[in-house]
């Protein structure tokens, strides 16, 4: 069932939230007709396949023109050049002040329906109206599409076929390669200057990173709560994967918690692991550097004490465009630091 506590929040992967949603029969009643799938702008038998992250092949009659997607999935879509087929998104969107969440990336989040803005958001009745011809969204666990609600989720399935990005357990450039196969499946110059451009920086960036991490300096990705302190898996996060790859020397926690990603400590215990770098999720429901000074654990930190402490977007945005920046954030903030351990 939906939870607003910290842990439900930062369990990225394992959150599929639970929802109530109105009958499926009276929402296709109000949709009319136009809920079938299909386009009209494609030729007879050309059709449309694509096999997604279960390994399962999707199939359309044409190549979908209205996509309904969660948010860090169309923002890395629209990086690709996938645009005007997203119709909808869910998820994190927009702030409270009305500005895109983080993970909105370069969308532009006016040309786009919120049908949930939040964990255990998922307006059925607006997805319904939205007349969607395909759902897509990241899957950490497996068969699970990432914050589409566990509850309603029959309802929503009925409505349109899925696609499941596989998002865990494989290095983050893997991830990346098969979003560009499914941009261009569905349309999308992914030898536009724009993405082969975007590609140069963050091979160049991967680079920097390699040569930064020989320094040996130790990182640390981890996110604050009010009441735990977690500490992520390399082995678990494809971003971190990447970096390990690169050389990057991470701390392995010990004791993952039931779903893996990460180990959760009381804050008393923040200093279990000793790190030169922390890199901290930057996600509106992370705590920041900010909130965490009311932490005095955190406070007492080594990589706190010494200012080594840098953001970390820990849901990357799977392209070239979004994982680029990244790249060359952490091979700074790699580049600056000094050991403390």
């Amino acid at each position: 069932m939906p939870s607003s506590s910290p842990v439900s929040h930062l369990s990225r992967r394992g959150l599929l939230a639970a929802g109530g949603a109105a009958g499926l029969g009276a929402l296709l009643a109000a949709c009319g007709s136009d809920s079938g799938s299909g386009s009209g702008d494609d030729s007879k038998g050309k059709g449309w396949s694509f096999t997604d992250g279960r390994e399962k092949k999707v199939t359309l009659d044409a190549v979908p023109e209205r996509i309904v997607a969660y948010t860090a999935t169309a923002a890395a879509l629209w990086d690709f050049g996938v645009r005007d087929k997203v119709v909808g998104v869910f998820g994190p969107t927009k702030k409270k002040n009305g500005e895109p969440d983080v993970l909105a990336g370069e969308m532009d989040i006016s040309k786009v329906k919120i049908i949930g803005n939040a964990f255990g958001e998922f307006d059925l009745e607006k997805y319904a109206k939205l007349r969607p011809q395909l759902l897509i969204s990241n899957m950490y666990l497996k068969d699970a599409l990432f914050y589409v609600p566990d509850e309603s989720k029959d309802k929503i399935y009925k409505l349109a076929p899925q696609v499941a990005m596989k998002a865990a357990g494989i290095p983050m450039d893997e991830v990346i390669r098969q979003y560009a196969k499914l941009a261009e499946s569905l349309g999308a110059d992914v030898k536009a200057k724009s993405v082969t451009d975007a590609k140069a920086r963050f091979e160049k960036a991967a680079e920097r990173v390699r040569k930064a991490a020989k320094s040996g300096i130790r990182v640390m990705a981890a996110a604050g709560a009010p009441d735990l302190f977690y500490v992520s898996d390399p082995d678990a996060s494809t971003d971190l994967q990447y970096f390990k790859q690169l050389g990057v020397d991470l701390v392995k926690p010990e004791k993952l918690s039931k779903q893996g990603f990460f180990e959760e400590l009381s804050w008393e215990n923040a200093d279990k692991y000793k790190a030169d770098l922390i890199i901290l999720d930057n996600r509106t429901q992370s705590l920041q550097p900010k909130a965490l000074k009311s932490k005095p654990s955190w406070n007492d930190l080594p990589a706190v004490k010494a200012g080594q402490v840098a953001g970390w977007a820990a849901e990357p945005r799977f392209s070239y465009a979004g994982a680029a920046p990244l790249l060359e954030d952490l091979a700074e903030a790699i580049e600056k630091a000094k050991k403390v351990r």
